[in-house]
């Protein structure tokens, strides 16, 4: 069975990869990771807080982005909780990139438009094979419109890719007001990837104590049905390829992901829960199941459930909406 794939510009034998997480702390657990058939090695951000370690900036982005992002632990870190400072992450690069023959695609978390430039640089120095930049704006500023907030999206984009000459990919959230046009301007940025989505996690409140609690949960496969949406919406009309990350928990998740459109699939919180081998698991899966029904390659499914290729392109808009609503039944 042909799994090969294409996913920023590397010729993979398969979509399946590790995300963003602490998995790729160990060096162990890299080559865990490898052994199991990692198609490629995503890291965790490398924060510009942790290198700028400006009092003013950490003191606000601490406050303002408390609990924001999926890849700190115990959301925005503090500088002395950082795992790896700037040099660390550097060094951790290079040695992944010893240790493994697939590509590595180190992973950026930017403040500032010039600040992700300068860093993209530097992990290209280091000899990361490509580049995940970790898009996350929290749109707290009551001034401040949502053009605005996309330009310091598209901005610092545009700066990494006139810095580097490796492969570029921008992990989205899915709170832009357009996603479909935001993923037409990366593309005329030539962006290689583009992933979808981040997972935020979200503050919550202990009542007793009166304080902002943290509230670490991993994923499930009901969250994959936003990217499924995205992924469907957008395969075949954007050039980018297509990374699905969170919700991909079993063989069956992966497939949707790829039949929706997907051309690379980012697993965390399953290789979480069940070790790195769980990725040898669900590839193999994933043969039994095209054997099953007669499908040769990954190729030949993928994007096939998209909007371009369905059946009912309009159960992927707001016809499906309306269905939805008018399907439900009561049970009691």
């Amino acid at each position: 069975m042909d799994l090969s794939t294409t996913y920023m510009g590397f010729k993979l034998p398969h979509p399946l990869m590790p995300g963003a997480s602490p998995l790729v702390d160990d060096l162990d657990t890299v080559k865990r990771l490898e052994d199991a058939g990692a198609a490629a090695i995503v890291m965790h951000s490398l924060f510009e807080e942790q290198i700028l370690r400006d009092s003013q900036a950490t003191i606000y982005y601490t406050e303002m982005n408390a609990n924001a992002n999926a890849e700190a632990q115990t959301f925005m870190p503090a500088p002395d909780e950082f795992h790896m400072g700037p040099e660390q992450y550097l060094e951790h690069i290079r040695k992944i990139k010893a240790a493994v023959a697939v590509p590595v695609i180190a992973s950026i978390n930017g403040i500032t438009a010039g600040g992700w430039s300068e860093y993209a640089k530097l992990i290209q120095q280091a000899g990361a094979d490509g580049l995940e930049l970790n898009v996350y704006n929290l749109a707290t500023d009551l001034t401040e419109s949502g053009p605005a907030v996309e330009k310091r999206t598209l901005d610092a984009v545009q700066n990494v890719k006139a810095a580097v000459s490796i492969p570029v990919a921008v992990k989205l959230s899915p709170y832009f007001s357009s996603v479909a046009h935001i993923v037409r301007q990366l593309e005329e940025l030539n962006v290689e990837a583009v992933v979808l989505f981040n997972r935020f996690y979200q503050p919550d409140i202990d009542e007793e104590a009166l304080e902002v609690a943290p509230r670490l949960s991993l994923s499930d496969s009901s969250e994959l049905l936003l990217r499924i949406r995205w992924l469907a919406l957008l395969s075949g009309r954007v050039k980018p390829s297509l990374g699905c990350t969170g919700g991909v928990h079993t063989h069956i998740d992966a497939i949707k992901a790829v039949m929706a459109g997907a051309h690379g699939i980012q697993m965390v919180s399953a290789l979480l829960r069940y070790g790195p081998e769980y990725l040898r698991t669900v590839r193999e899966r994933m043969v039994q199941w095209m054997e099953k029904h007669e499908y040769t390659s990954l190729k030949t499914m993928q994007g096939s459930m998209g909007m371009l290729q369905c059946a009912d392109p309009g159960a992927y808009e707001r016809a499906n909406y309306m269905r939805v609503l008018q399907s439900w039944r009561a049970t009691v």
